[in-house]
């Protein structure tokens, strides 16, 4: 039995729907900045708004009438949407067997906890891996069609690149819940709870400087949108960090299954 090709096979719808709502997002976000590059009242509107308004929709301090700008403040979308997906993957993959009840069919096979773990974390990464490929695509189709100033492919890339480390860190911290967890069918919820509290510190400290300590507790910002959107890239520090995180969610994965009592 190659569980790998059997996760893959399991997730293939879901995946499917979860691209084309990416796809979808992409499409209709860039429907926009029409409107908003032109300038008038939608440009008029968001001058207007203060900046703690500013602040929540994810706008800041980006000029949405500029390409880099306006994608800047999508990308804030499109990283909660692939966030809640890598996460409730993550969950999900390792608690199913104990879920559906499988899990003395798939013990009773000559493979060992490691090698089940081995198999799940790759059919997750393909799949978080494809998902980022198509936002990539959508990003760049969309972009080149709607924008009329300096080609920004470059910080789509990096933004992207950000994206899947982001999506790295959540699919790991999915598994190791639902690994360490007594009851892992609650991991899915504990799990898309920790991803909602980080997404509201990332707001609370985008309202003010003096709470910027938080940050460490969110990935949502551990890249900077201002950085990209400027040219100075990625923090090559904070990308290692964010491996080196994911790197010991994977081990306490590994560690916590291979020990914990499975709910036959």
């Amino acid at each position: 039995m190659n569980i790998f090709r059997r996760e893959l096979r399991a997730h293939r719808k879901g995946l499917i729907i979860w691209g084309v709502c990416l796809f979808l997002l992409v499409v209709s976000g860039m429907s926009k900045y029409s409107a908003y590059s032109a300038g008038g009242a939608s440009s008029e509107v968001f001058d207007a708004l203060p900046q703690t308004m500013k602040a929540l929709l994810g706008i800041g301090s980006f000029d949405v009438t500029q390409m880099s700008g306006f994608f800047a403040m999508l990308f804030l979308y499109i990283e909660l949407t692939v966030a809640i997906h890598a996460v409730l993957l993550g969950s999900g993959i390792i608690a199913k067997e104990e879920r559906d009840k499988t899990v003395e069919f798939l013990m009773a096979k000559p493979v060992s906890r490691g090698n089940v773990i081995t198999a799940k974390l790759l059919a997750s990464l393909v799949q978080v891996v494809i998902l980022n490929l198509v936002t990539l695509v959508s990003s760049l189709v969309m972009v080149s069609a709607y924008n009329k100033g300096e080609a920004i492919t470059g910080e789509i890339l990096q933004f992207m690149t950000s994206l899947l480390l982001v999506q790295f860190i959540f699919l790991s911290m999915g598994t190791a819940l639902s690994a360490l967890l007594k009851r892992p069918k609650t991991a899915g919820s504990i799990a898309t709870g920790i991803l909602l509290g980080c997404f509201v510190i990332s707001k609370i400290t985008d309202l003010t400087d003096e709470l910027d300590a938080l940050n460490v507790l969110s990935p949502f910002k551990y890249f900077s949108y201002e950085r990209i959107v400027k040219g100075e890239g990625i923090h090559a520090g904070i990308a290692a960090l964010s491996v080196i995180l994911v790197a010991v969610l994977v081990i306490a994965t590994y560690t916590a299954y291979r020990k914990r009592e499975l709910n036959v």
